[in-house]
């Protein structure tokens, strides 16, 4: 039996070397590989199956099965023990393969005389690239060394696929990162961008995946190891004082202790003595990592095993000199492609940035909330675009249907630039129209304003012709920060932000985190349902001192300027009158103080949850203004999570149902006196927008690219028609009033 551990595993990695550097075409070093490969396990048989297409996995080269069945013969993912090794990432072994589980029987390869069966899967960071096959006649039971040698050697065959040296006919020798892509994704900031791809983390490219010297190897992992070492205890130091949360502190210990794990550190060493190069030693533990990651359910234990591949990108970055920071130059019109990013970390890229593309993410995200407050076009969810992207790609981003083209056909990027330029086109008209009145045909004026986040947005306020800004998130101030911001800070952010207005109206938002956005120093909350659980004005009454820190910056900014201030995810009367309560009470602590106080204070409420619609008529009469927050409240009206693609597309916000209960609280406010608003992605959508105002909605608020297409729309209705189309359309049973309204705006 031959020995492919050890010096034997290195002998072969090297004779692998020889053979390829010999050149000759794709196909040829397949089979010149499969041959040494059978040679030094003294086995029968030598198979390597590539993926073809996501789902389908081809024999590719074979030593010892029928060579006619190359490129003919195909299994799906799953199917047959082959198929099982890729879809679960884990070695088979087995003396009698026709008893495993699974097993399929391919009478076209000739394999139905081979007992024994040792597959390994060919993958690279965690993808899987293919199945390498040994078998044998007798019932040989291989070895877990035997097993862990042959995974070593599928390491190498899958960096030497990455750089191209297999490439010949057909899908499943086609060269990588080449071929033109479409993936789809969810829309998180609508908008359309053409650029070139910046990878926010480039893939690693290791030229050179054998060692020439084990020891010198071992030194240059071990140096790496130490600076990364050094790296982690740095970071924690920088966290060690106060403002930085206990289970932040127990994270970072976390992450210490998997930097100084020796068991992860011995795998990779042993790895290097079979004969890989440092660099691949890393890959080929962080494969297994994130195969580990793909099939863990336990959220918290996935972040953990996240962190040590968090780790691993760092030592890579370290042994190559590749990736962050490595002097990467931002393309010209650079669409930025990410697994996922931090809010800190995106502005620092800024408004630079043309579009965004991410592989995880949320609607909710901090990532979407500052790229909508960039105005940068943003999809997410796309699936393994990291894994097939390159920096300076061509590339267009979709944000109106989440859809991604990398590297484009011609054809496809004509008809997407000729998409941009009648947008183009419709953005010239709404710009004529700026500084007129939103004022229907038979005379209804509709205040269009603005929302915002950051003071770069507020240089759209006058282009964008919005009346003020009707939502100010005051969260991403805190969301990028490591610690609690000053109140001397944020009082200077939000004089800024008054300044820049220009004395037009703002309203404030106080700060709403907890569900999907939680600050980086705040103890996470074990929550079932964080949507629904610890957070905006529930969280601030509790953390008083953090709310009061936040009032007090907002009054001191105004300094005799009116100031509009309106409280978050209000459920009840009692939240409003105590957080209404709160701001009077610092009003009168800085008269005391001697500080100027506005000169006109309005205070108002999200309405987000149904139950505020029936409040009684008290709170109505104490709120300056309501806003509804649509986006929260359509969620929790249908129990409809917005996060989740399989229900959230099922309720149209021109529901029947919903747009009543629009009509009751926008009449109710109206009989009391209470001026209502409308804040939400549906208050920019023309069609959505025109059936809010027929409900009595008289003010909408929405990203600023959307105030010209929803101006233009109604200044050319009659808002009395539309509302006789809505009627007649809910009179009829209909579930939606979509169709009837679409119909009648064809008519005009």
């Amino acid at each position: 039996m031959a020995d492919i551990t050890g010096s034997g595993s290195r002998n072969l990695l090297q004779r692998l070397r020889e053979t390829l550097a010999d050149g000759g075409k794709g196909q040829e070093r397949l089979d010149r590989i499969t041959h040494l490969i059978a040679d030094a396990m003294a086995a029968e048989v030598c198979s390597i199956y590539l993926l073809r297409d996501p789902e389908t996995l081809e024999l590719c080269a074979t030593e010892g099965l029928n060579p006619e069945s190359v490129h003919q013969t195909r299994l799906r993912i799953g199917e047959g023990l082959v198929g099982r090794i890729a879809r679960e990432a884990k070695p088979i072994i087995t003396p009698n393969a026709t008893r495993e589980r699974g097993f399929r029987y391919m009478p076209e390869t000739g394999e139905e005389i081979y007992s024994s069966f040792l597959g390994v899967p060919i993958q690279r960071l965690g993808e899987m690239r293919g199945v390498l096959v040994v078998q044998n006649r007798e019932a040989r039971e291989y070895t877990d060394d035997e097993a862990y040698g042959l995974e070593v050697v599928a390491m190498v065959i899958a960096e030497m696929a990455e750089l191209g040296v297999f490439v010949g006919e057909g899908a499943a020798l086609s060269a990588p990162h080449q071929q033109a892509l479409l993936f789809r994704g969810g829309i998180a900031q609508e908008g359309n961008a053409e650029g070139r791809v910046i990878l926010h983390d480039p893939r690693i490219v290791i030229a050179n995946p054998i060692a020439d010297d084990p020891e010198v190897e071992l030194k240059r992992l071990h140096d790496a190891m130490d600076i990364l070492k050094g790296d982690v205890d740095d970071m924690l130091n920088l966290h060690a004082g106060g403002g930085t949360s206990e289970e932040h502190r127990q994270v970072l210990e976390a992450y210490r202790m998997f930097a100084n794990s020796r068991g992860w550190q011995a795998r990779m060493e042993e790895d290097i003595r079979q004969g890989l190069a440092a660099e691949v030693a890393v890959e080929k533990e962080q494969s297994a990592t994130r195969a580990r990651m793909a099939r863990v359910p336990d959220a918290y234990l996935r972040e953990r095993l996240h962190d040590l591949d968090d780790l691993s990108n760092k030592l890579l970055r370290l042994l190559t000199g590749q990736g962050s920071g490595s002097g990467t130059e931002m393309p010209d019109n650079p669409i930025l492609v990410a697994r996922n990013i931090g809010p800190g970390e995106l502005l620092e890229y800024g408004n630079r940035l043309k579009g965004i593309v991410l592989e995880e993410g949320s609607v909710g995200s901090h990532a979407t909330i500052v790229a909508r407050a960039l105005a940068i076009p943003l999809v997410i969810h796309a699936a393994k675009i990291t894994r097939e992207a390159l920096n300076g790609d061509p590339i267009l981003v979709d944000g109106d249907q989440g859809i991604v083209h990398l590297r484009p056909e011609e054809t496809v990027a004509t008809a997407f630039r000729d998409k941009i330029a009648m947008q183009e086109e419709a953005q010239q008209k709404y710009r004529s129209i700026r500084n007129k009145p939103a004022t229907t045909q038979d005379g209804v004026t509709i205040g269009l304003q603005m929302n915002a986040g950051l003071i770069a947005e507020l240089p759209s306020l006058e282009p964008s012709g919005a009346d003020g800004v009707g939502l100010f998130r005051t969260e991403l101030q805190f969301l990028a920060r490591p610690n609690v911001p000053r109140r001397g800070a944020l009082a200077e952010q939000y004089d800024r932000i008054l300044n820049a207005a220009a004395g037009k109206r703002i309203v404030f938002r106080t700060l709403d985190i907890g569900s999907d956005k939680v600050l980086p120093y705040m103890k996470r909350q074990d929550e079932p349902n964080p949507a629904m659980g610890w957070r905006a004005i529930r969280l601030a009454l509790d953390k008083s001192g953090v709310m009061r820190m936040q009032l007090q910056a907002l009054l001191r900014a105004a300094n005799g300027r009116p100031l509009t201030v309106m409280f978050p995810f209000i459920a009840q009367f009692d939240e409003f009158r105590e957080a209404r309560r709160r701001l009077l009470a610092e009003v009168e602590r800085e008269k005391a103080l001697g500080h100027n106080v506005p000169s006109k204070l309005e205070i108002g409420a999200m309405l987000e949850t149904p139950s505020l619609a029936f409040a009684p008529d008290q709170f109505f009469e104490m709120a300056d203004f309501i806003s509804i927050g649509g986006n929260d409240l359509k969620q929790f009206f249908f129990a409809a999570d917005r996060e989740n693609e399989r229900v959230r597309r099922r309720y149209d916000s021109l529901n029947v149902s919903y747009l009543t209960f629009i009509e009751q609280i926008a009449r109710r406010c109206d009989a009391l006196g209470t001026p209502v608003s409308f804040c939400g992605e549906d208050a920019g959508r023309p069609t959505e927008a025109l059936c809010l105002a027929a409900m009595g909605i008289r003010t909408l608020s929405m990203r600023p690219a959307s105030i010209g297409p929803v101006k233009h729309l109604l200044r050319r209705v009659d808002l009395s028609e539309a509302r006789a189309v809505i009627d007649m359309a809910r009179s009829s049973g209909a579930q939606s009033v979509r169709a009837s309204v679409e119909h009648y705006l064809s008519t005009l």
